[in-house]
């Protein structure tokens, strides 16, 4: 039996590893998880002991009997390996354009809303959107809208796939700052079906248990909460 271990990052902070852990538990991937804490300063010790066998130094990683896959793309395209291809549509126009997502996703997402960290998702106090990145979180959900129209949902082409699975930190971090879905119904009720999976609920458990990571340039300009202030005194 192979020896297949997993590396992951600090549940509230590592999105990526995210991705990858949903699909390969999607696949039913029996795996050891190594939980690399990434936050500063603990990060470098932890990522130059990953960097040891992978490439990139990053999480995720996955070894299997020591050989290293450490890229999330690979890691979820060899969990629907596992699954036999159950990861991502039958139809083979549909796949495609999963894939599109997928590469979206995995390119930065046109930096929609890009000041609203995965970190921030978990913070006790959200700010309020701008009117720039509402505009930005609808130019999203305006391309989803369509998608679940044609499929029906709960998911963006019927059963979860790899597409679902890789947009799942950006549904978290929008949702939870109230983008407004109010002309998108078919995305409102995707993003309660993601943040709904049972996987996603179980990283999510965790990730909202764990010590807030705090970035100063949150806030927009001449924002200062009192909310905030407090949370910032208390970590």
């Amino acid at each position: 039996m192979s020896q297949i271990i997993f590396y992951s990052g600090t549940r509230n902070a590592s999105s990526w590893a995210m991705r990858a852990w949903l699909a390969l538990r999607a696949a039913e991937v029996e795996f050891e998880e190594v939980i690399v804490d990434i936050r500063r300063p603990q990060r470098f010790a932890g990522l130059a002991q990953v960097g040891q066998f992978s490439p990139s130094a990053t999480v995720p990683a996955l070894t299997i009997d020591g050989r290293a896959i450490f890229d999330s793309i690979a890691i979820v395209e060899y969990a629907n390996d596992v699954a036999g291809g159950a990861l991502l549509p039958a139809d083979r126009l549909d796949r495609a354009e999963a894939r599109s997502w997928i590469g979206w996703q995995h390119a930065g997402l046109s930096r929609i809303c890009g000041r609203i960290s995965f970190e921030s998702a978990f913070y006790p106090y959200k700010r309020t959107l701008s009117e720039a990145e509402q505009d930005e979180a609808a130019r999203l959900f305006a391309a989803l809208e369509p998608l679940l129209g044609r499929s029906d949902g709960p998911y963006v082409f019927g059963a979860v796939s790899l597409a679902d699975f890789m947009l799942a930190p950006t549904v978290i971090r929008l949702a939870r700052h109230r983008a407004d879905c109010t002309a998108f119904p078919r995305t409102a009720a995707w993003l309660a079906a993601v943040i709904a999976h049972p996987l996603v609920a179980e990283w999510l458990a965790e990730a909202d248990a764990a010590p807030h990571i705090w970035f100063d340039d949150y806030l927009l300009p001449g924002e200062a909460p009192a909310l905030y202030a407090d949370a910032v005194e208390a970590r």
